[in-house]
């Protein structure tokens, strides 16, 4: 394992088989233990996980466990384990396919899926419900085969996600979804094994009201590696494409393990041990491109989290590290006034902390791909700047202070505030705030950035190889007295001692322009 491979290993990238990825030998990291202690019990089973982060080839691994494919299992853990392999029925209900943009779409796909099992089971299911006939199929499937049957549910929330913005809509999702899942409690002495995976568990989106012995292990320290990778996993079974990754980017093997950790680790799924979890999308595609680049993020952001940015007042500036009552993860429904725990769920955010006492959750962007990806996301919104131009600026941003030049930097921060058409007001104001803390925010993937709030700190600090640059913005105030408040409240006085050129930049912003008025500039002698 420590020498490099004559020919690259097939990484399962998009591989949601687990039947196709090890019959065509794609890598595959073994989750078969831990997978173990859930499959040997009864228990109905919830997993919220963000999405492409190997839900759905879960699901299809314990798929290929119930049906008995044993061959399937050779050299895992599991094979050491089991001793049975008995043959369950499997109803596997996979949701993530389907547009669903009307109540016939959702109606359509259920048809097809209980057609499908009734052609299996011979039920008939003629003249009666949905969730007559579920009920029907799970009956006869437990008869024909004398066991338990078991039901997989992938991407439960998904038409519930997809109508997020359409009330009306989610009212008859939510209707025809409730009807079917509640079977799952009816058919309790039929069944051997049920596991559900969604996005989201906000009181499972209303849905699972009357599924009350159903297990939520989104938070159970147990099953926190159940999806996604380890650092250990990763530098114990991906040795070869390591080597390759650091060899291509001129990066020794512990500074290619901390880039990786920087940009694609973080993401913690209990409040224990606070082990950090990779983004398995992320990891698969950087080893196998060896190319550092926001994968995740760039597969697609949900229109769901689109809708809620639109209609939302929140102030963007508090979501790095917020404070939320654990209530709010995972009993409240979900409410398109308040993003937070959407964003969480989605994924854009994680577990930075947790005061048990309390019970409050710190929630903060789990690595640098989500952070920089979701702040471009946003961006658009706040600004007349499109997203595929934000680089485009940024970079402007950086090189115009690498070199000195503060004028071509604030006459490029002009563009975004340009075209804004509303009067000044409280909501405005917090918007221009808005937009400055992004920009800000955005430039810290180039040099070393601060963006400040509280009393007594500048309201920004970039640092490049020869310069510090100190901001303060005043809103109908004047470039003299954001400079006499650098100086009055000593915010040079931390970096007196760096041995860079000291740069002060006074700001005033202009209401009645809407965009910045007059700046000056001193450098500290």
């Amino acid at each position: 394992m420590n020498q490099l491979p004559s020919f690259p290993r097939k990484m399962p990238i998009g591989i949601q088989s687990f039947e196709k990825l090890r019959r065509e030998n794609y890598v595959y990291i073994d989750k078969t233990e831990i997978m173990y202690r859930l499959v040997s019990t009864s228990n109905p089973y919830f997993l919220s996980r963000p999405r492409r982060f190997g839900k759905s080839l879960l699901l299809s691994t314990m798929e290929a466990y119930f049906l008995g494919k044993r061959d399937l299992f050779k050299g895992l853990a599991i094979e050491r384990l089991e001793t049975e392999w008995n043959t369950h029925a499997v109803l596997h209900l996979d949701l993530n396919a389907e547009k669903y943009d009307s109540p016939e779409r959702l109606h359509d796909m259920l048809e097809r899926q209980l057609r499908g099992w009734e052609k299996t089971y011979e039920t008939g299911g003629e003249g009666i419900t949905h969730s007559g006939r579920f009920m029907e199929v799970i009956k006869k499937a437990n008869e024909k085969t004398g066991r338990g049957v078991v039901v997989l549910i992938d991407e439960y929330d998904k038409p519930l996600l997809n109508s997020f913005h359409d009330e009306a809509l989610q009212k008859a999702f939510r209707e025809t979804l409730t009807a079917f899942y509640t079977v799952l409690k009816s058919a309790d002495q039929w069944l051997r094994f049920v596991f559900i995976t969604g996005v989201t568990k906000f009181a499972q989106m209303g849905i699972f009201s009357n599924l009350n012995q159903l297990k939520d292990i989104s938070l159970d320290p147990r099953y926190a590696a159940l999806c996604g990778l380890t650092g250990d996993e990763i530098r114990a079974d991906f040795v070869p494409e390591l080597k390759l990754l650091a060899k291509e980017n001129n990066l020794d093997d512990e500074a290619c393990m901390e880039r990786l950790t920087r940009m694609y680790d973080g993401y913690h799924f209990n409040y224990r041990d606070m082990v950090g979890i990779y983004n398995p999308f992320s990891i698969l595609n950087v080893l196998d491109s060896t190319m550092f680049e926001n994968y995740w993020f760039a597969s697609g952001t949900p229109t769901f989290l689109a809708e809620m940015l639109k209609k939302t007042d929140f102030d963007l500036r508090e979501l790095d590290g917020i404070e939320v009552s654990a209530a709010s993860l995972s009993d409240d429904r979900a409410n398109i006034n308040n993003p937070v725990p959407m964003i969480y769920q989605s994924g854009y955010l994680t577990i930075k902390k947790y005061d048990e006492r309390f019970q409050i959750y710190t929630l903060g962007f789990p690595n640098d791909e989500v952070k920089y990806g979701f702040l471009n996301f946003v961006t658009p919104f706040y600004t007349p700047v499109a997203e595929s131009e934000t680089s485009f600026y940024i970079g402007k941003f950086i090189h115009e202070l690498e070199s000195g030049d503060v004028d071509a930097f604030l006459t490029r921060l002009r563009a975004f505030f340009a075209g804004i058409s509303y009067e000044l007001n409280n909501r405005t104001e917090r918007h221009y705030q808005t937009i400055f803390y992004l920009v800000f925010k955005l430039m810290g993937q180039f040099a070393e950035t601060e963006v400040r709030s509280a009393k007594g700190r500048a309201d920004a600090v970039v640092k490049t190889a020869d310069y510090i640059y100190v901001f303060e913005f005043k809103l109908d105030g004047s470039a003299d007295q954001a400079l006499a408040q650098i100086n009055d409240r000593g915010y040079l006085i931390p970096y007196t001692v760096d041995g860079r050129k000291l740069v002060k930049i006074g700001v005033n912003f202009d209401p009645a322009q809407r965009n910045i008025g007059d700046w000056k500039r001193e450098e500290e002698k």
